[in-house]
């Protein structure tokens, strides 16, 4: 279920302050976040962002073309172990 358009998108305010301070400062580190539901806006364009998917940090460089996504949708939190072999039985 989808979020309501009259309430606009999430974004967390403590994460697009620290946005905001990295643009004016140069944006070089990487910002750590937990807020894997926070829509990615204009504002985060050209920054690095860690975003944790519950054991590790996974670095984000956000592009233009994530705009309006989640940040949680950049950081997989399942890892896929190959299907197992069929062994061929030789008669």
């Amino acid at each position: 279920m989808s979020r309501s358009s009259k309430k606009g998108p999430y974004v967390d305010e403590v994460l697009y302050n620290k946005a905001q301070q990295a643009k004016s400062a140069g944006g070089r580190r990487a910002i750590r976040t937990w807020s894997r539901a926070c829509t990615i806006v204009p504002e985060f364009i050209g920054l690095k962002f860690e975003v944790h998917n519950g054991r590790k940090f996974i670095e984000v460089y956000v592009t233009e073309d994530m705009v309006g996504h989640k940040l949680g949708e950049f950081s997989p939190t399942r890892t896929f172990k190959s299907h197992t072999a069929v062994k061929a039985t030789s008669a």
